[in-house]
């Protein structure tokens, strides 16, 4: 059976859905991120008579009503918001937002003697050859006869015969045809996605978020349009203060809810560690309010989907909706939010750049407010929740299959608890074989990416280690002052006796370490740099280090899981030192994780 209809409808037609409200526009609030001159062409290519692509639609599914009625469902759109947002603009004479969520015209000037089409600007403005909006002419709100007689006045000299002939041409644009496709309410968001990739062409690939965020957007009977824009303007308050001045100048309305009091606060909070967009706000309230993991289902719950009788019912999506408020507030809660933030960078993950997944980090805020939630004593949930995110980076958890991973992982704790699953996934995975054998082989790689080296750096920062042969200077200090990695055998001593790239840049190699030290250190290698140490402490001048004396310099490589071997190494060493150096980096990893 069929599950699209194509067909044409002029441009009049659609723009009446568009007000009507049978076609929902589930990202109306959101910037235009069209230039006005793309605007422009796009009534060019219509007067012109030429295909402006295809609007997709998909229909809502009808909802149940409690008296036993069914109401029938919207058509959301799901491609064509820009060009539907951009005839609004141009033709109907609506406002958009610009990127400063500024409300602002969009004005199309014509000339109907070269019947060229422009952006309104001073020049047309001062020229009589140039009608300088053309919606009200399309509008009806001037008759042709006043148009053409008022361009006459201004030009004549002009063929008035052709004038005429353009002015009406140019209402004709709303007679114009636009390609719709409409798809079933039956499709799954899955082939909903293939169907928008095909016909799109432009490798433009929708996430089932995307499909959540339009669902949201477009309602208005459970205040799914406030709930967008809470996500939208939390997530851009934490990268934007100053976005605050124009929610509160321009949406007077979302200012006044409960939702702007909020968030709020982020207008002055800080953000650098976990810095969530939509995806992330989704992620972590589903997973959290509805114990689910796949935004497919989520969709079909804000839908009114019934599992079990396979209808669609108001009351689900009623509750459904209710729920994602609850859940999004839960989210943007200050007290929640900073206290997570704080547990995170107490186990040593002070900066993004050491947290390579942020499914992990979603995750574990998730774990967070549900144990919050289910009242758990703060000592618990900062162990579980610790545990949890350390553990998801060590083996790549959500690296995979992210949200089928979730969904496994919510259920399983809801149904065992977090402790008894914990330790379920602590023997399969964790066991004696993955530390000694395991973490070792995943430190043997090149990539400064690799989370086994980041959760190091992690286990480093936790216990406050010294900066490679610095007395004072911390390895934390370095990263949050985005300092450099550098390695321990020189690159160019290496390079120097024919090792490659893949081999001198091994996470075994590298180290934080004062710029001035490594410069001093240069090319030697380590048995000479470590030499001139050592004379200098025993000379007290400190050059190459600032450490002054033989045991801080042995309490320093120990700091850092450097055998004490290097101040006799050269190149002919290297392969054991790293070798020797994996053991030791993964031996802290596990106490580190243990101590959790």
């Amino acid at each position: 059976m069929t599950k699209y209809s194509v067909h044409q409808q002029p441009v009049e037609t659609l723009l009446t859905w568009i007000k009507s409200g049978e076609i929902a526009i589930p990202e109306i609030q959101r910037p235009f991120v069209w230039k006005a001159a793309r605007v422009r062409d796009l009534i060019d290519s219509l007067y012109q008579g030429y295909p402006v692509g295809y609007i997709i639609t998909w229909r809502n599914p009808d909802v149940k009503l409690k008296n036993g009625e069914l109401s029938a469902g919207k058509k959301v759109l799901i491609d064509g918001q820009q060009r539907i947002t951009a005839l609004t603009a141009a033709i109907v004479g609506q406002r958009v937002l610009n990127n400063n969520y500024k409300e602002i015209y969009i004005r199309i000037a014509f000339n109907p003697i070269t019947e060229k089409f422009d952006v309104l600007n001073k020049a047309h403005e001062n020229s009589s050859e140039w009608i300088n909006s053309i919606n009200p002419i399309i509008n009806d709100e001037i008759s042709i006869s006043k148009a053409i007689r008022t361009f006459m006045d201004a030009n004549p000299e002009t063929d008035q015969d052709l004038i005429e002939e353009r002015i009406e041409n140019l209402k004709r644009i709303k007679n114009k045809q636009v390609g719709i496709i409409e798809l079933d309410h039956s499709l799954d968001i899955d082939t909903v996605t293939e169907i928008f990739i095909r016909i799109n062409q432009k490798g433009v690939v929708l996430s089932n978020a995307d499909f959540v965020m339009s669902k949201i957007a477009a309602d208005e009977r459970h205040g799914g349009n406030r709930m967008r824009k809470l996500i939208d303007y939390f997530c851009r308050l934490v990268v934007d203060k100053d976005f605050n001045k124009s929610i509160v100048d321009n949406d007077k309305a979302f200012f006044e809810h409960d939702y702007y009091k909020a968030i709020k606060w982020m207008a002055t909070g800080t953000d650098d560690l976990y810095v969530p967009d939509y995806v992330d706000f989704l992620r972590v309230t589903f997973t959290y309010k509805f114990s689910r993991g796949k935004f497919s289902d989520l969709v079909a719950l804000l839908s009114g989907r019934n599992f079990e009788s396979r209808t669609y019912e108001d009351e689900i999506a009623e509750r459904s909706f209710q729920n994602l408020a609850d859940g999004l507030l839960d989210f943007v809660n200050q007290t929640s939010y900073q206290r997570f933030l704080m547990l995170i960078h107490s186990t040593g993950l002070i900066s993004n750049k050491l947290i390579s997944s942020k499914n992990s980090l979603n995750f574990s805020y998730a774990l967070y407010l549900k144990l919050r939630k289910d009242s758990m004593p703060d000592a618990e949930i900062q162990h579980f929740v610790k545990r949890w995110l350390v553990m998801s980076l060590l083996i790549g958890r959500y690296s995979g299959s992210a949200e089928s991973m979730i969904d496994e992982d919510i259920k399983q704790i809801n149904e065992k608890g977090i402790s008894v699953y914990l330790k379920q996934m602590e023997q399969s995975q964790l066991g004696e074989g993955f530390w000694e054998f395991g973490l070792v082989s995943i430190l043997e790689s090149s990539s400064i990416n690799n989370n086994a080296y980041n959760v190091y750096l992690a286990a480093q920062c936790q216990s406050n280690a010294k900066a490679f042969l610095g007395k004072t200077m911390k390895i934390s200090s370095l990263i949050e002052q985005r300092g450099d990695i550098h390695h321990i055998f020189p690159k160019k001593y290496l390079m120097k006796h024919n090792f490659v790239q893949t081999q001198y840049n091994q996470v075994a190699n590298f180290v934080y370490t004062e710029q001035s030290t490594n410069v001093k250190v240069g090319m030697l290698s380590p048995l000479e740099y470590m030499d001139k140490v050592k004379k200098q402490i025993a000379a007290k001048v400190y050059d190459i280090s600032t450490i002054d004396s033989e045991e801080l310099l042995n309490e320093n490589l120990l700091q850092n899981d450097i055998p004490v071997s290097i101040a006799e190494a050269t190149y002919e060493d290297y392969e054991d030192f790293l070798k020797n150096r994996r053991v030791a980096m993964a031996k802290r990893i596990k106490n580190y994780y243990e101590q959790l």
